[in-house]
């Protein structure tokens, strides 16, 4: 088996709930998707997505993503995609750097993999070790009345786990807190998380704040590792770590500090970089969510696969982000019920995608 032919396609995706607004100002109303297209000279066919949360969220954009794809395609025909040593190797000869677009290759590959193999992608990444896992909604930073109402409306969907996106005045972000805490029970879980969005003194201000509640998780409070390892110091609230989790070097430097990790598949370059980061993880007792930057079906079903092979201990969440979404190429699948996730069962992927609606950017033949 031999790659024939890449070609990447483009496509917008648009927020399913208005505005999705995170510490700094950051407001996303829709976002520029990019999907890669295997396909090889006997038949079959694997797709991979990138689509970086905007170009002011990490050192990633979707205008990058596509300009790297063109660099990458003519690297990767006649490599046989089941050998995810020489796809690397290739990838990386061609271009230094650019995780996140070559990713979407990345995932491509498993896809034909999985299909040739007549498996899903759950059973190579190790095998699936539960039927569905727990899954988790963002809320957008905003007036406190309007957290909770979107809290209340997506706890009548099943949904029991709850990011709060903070990282303003951290006095007025405990009040947010404590008022989701008051709408929630027992036994679901609030995120505090600030995508880096405090320094130093304020993340301490916050996590004092917070530090007599109970089910309250703190995450990402500063933009470094190095502040967020000072600011642990400081607090016994449990911590998750999600933007400055890059590589195994840094899970390694930041693992005596935290308790979990937003485990994101592009921002480390695919699943084979990730099947990596969440093997270790789990054997030195750390918990994941698992889940990318953003994306649509075919970034859904890669963190499915991800997630329904991860052990259901170390597993504190994922998200499906085609609920989060209004566009969908492979007829929103795979489909979340009453606030939770399981991948799909036919191989590869395990969807279909529909790429006649999209925009073709890049073809090589």
């Amino acid at each position: 088996m031999r790659i024939a032919r890449v070609t990447s396609f483009g496509y917008d995706l648009h927020y399913a709930h208005g505005e999705y607004v995170m510490s700094g100002g950051r407001t996303i109303t829709s976002l520029p998707s990019t999907i890669v297209k295997l396909e090889t000279d006997d038949g079959l066919t694997g797709y991979g997505e990138t689509c970086p949360l905007g170009p002011a969220y990490l050192p990633a954009h979707a205008g990058g993503a596509r300009a790297a794809l063109r660099e990458l395609a003519p690297a990767l025909k006649g490599i046989d995609p089941r050998n995810l040593n020489a796809v690397w190797h290739a990838m990386d000869h061609a271009l230094a750097g650019h995780d996140y677009a070559k990713a979407a290759v990345d995932i491509a590959c498993w896809d034909l993999l999985g299909k040739a193999a007549g498996l899903p992608v759950s059973t190579l990444l190790g095998g699936a070790t539960a039927a569905d896992f727990p899954l988790y909604v963002a809320i957008p930073l905003g007036p406190i009345a309007s957290m909770v109402e979107h809290v209340k409306a997506r706890r009548a969907e099943g949904i029991r786990l709850f990011q709060l996106k903070l990282g303003a005045d951290p006095r007025e972000d405990a009040q947010r807190v404590r008022a989701v805490l008051e709408a929630t029970e027992p036994g679901e879980t609030i995120i505090a998380d600030a995508n880096g969005g405090w320094r130093l003194q304020d993340a301490t201000i916050a996590a004092r704040a917070l530090e007599d509640l109970d089910r309250v998780l703190f995450e990402q409070p500063c933009p470094t590792l190095e502040e967020c390892l000072i600011v642990r110091e400081r607090t016994t609230l449990p911590m998750v770590l999600d933007e400055v989790i890059t590589d195994i070097d840094a899970l390694l430097r930041a693992r005596p500090a935290i308790e979990a990790i937003n485990l994101k598949i592009g921002r480390v370059g695919g699943l084979t970089k990730a099947k990596l980061m969440r093997d270790l993880g789990q054997r030195l007792g750390l918990r994941f969510t698992i889940e990318d930057s953003w994306g649509g079906d075919v970034t859904t079903a890669a963190v499915a696969h991800l997630a329904a092979s991860t052990a259901p201990s170390q597993l504190l969440t994922a998200s499906f982000m085609n609920d989060w979404t209004l566009e969908h190429i492979a007829g929103y699948e795979p489909r979340s019920h009453d606030g939770r996730g399981r991948a799909p069962n036919a191989p590869g992927l395990g969807i279909t995608v529909d790429d006649s609606s999209l925009t073709p950017l890049t073809t090589v033949d």
